[in-house]
């Protein structure tokens, strides 16, 4: 993952939920040489966060078993103007899923308010993975230590 759109999770609950946050600054690698007059957040940057948390809960939900990639993004509503210094908690939801693919749902809060949403968001799965190393990259991005994982998981 070159680009991490999330800075935590706070709360993630096996085959349910995950929440997460992310404090937008103006020295984000995004903003470089993009916006001249305003910097403003670009919509995508949001739908790539609640991919991210919500593909980490799919990885987690499976026991570290499988990689998640997002093929299918439906319903997405986007803010507009949205400038850098904000904090948001990022959620995302599992709907439904099956031994090849997950289907959620996400949203993007601000204060309270939502700012973005993804109505329908659909992962595909893949199979042949490093559990462990999958293991390390989620407790690195995540603010997690590998025993707090294995005690919540059943690794």
């Amino acid at each position: 993952m070159r680009f991490l759109y999330y800075d935590r999770v706070l709360n993630i609950e096996k085959g349910k939920e995950i929440t997460g946050v992310k404090t937008f600054s103006l020295s984000e690698e995004f903003f470089r040489g993009h916006f001249s007059k305003r910097a403003v957040i670009p919509g995508v940057i949001f739908v790539e966060a609640m991919a991210q948390l919500l593909g980490w809960l799919i990885i987690y939900s499976n026991d570290f078993n499988l990689s998640a990639i997002m093929t299918i993004v439906e319903g997405a509503k986007l803010p507009v103007n949205v400038r850098p210094g904000i904090s948001v908690v990022i959620r995302g939801t599992i709907v439904s899923g099956s031994k090849n693919d997950t289907m959620g749902h996400a949203q993007v809060f601000h204060e309270g308010n939502e700012i973005a949403r993804i109505d329908r968001i659909l992962f595909s799965h893949f199979h042949k993975t490093d559990k462990d190393e999958l293991i390390k990259r989620f407790c690195y991005y995540s603010g997690f230590n590998t025993d707090e994982i294995k005690k919540m998981s059943v690794i």
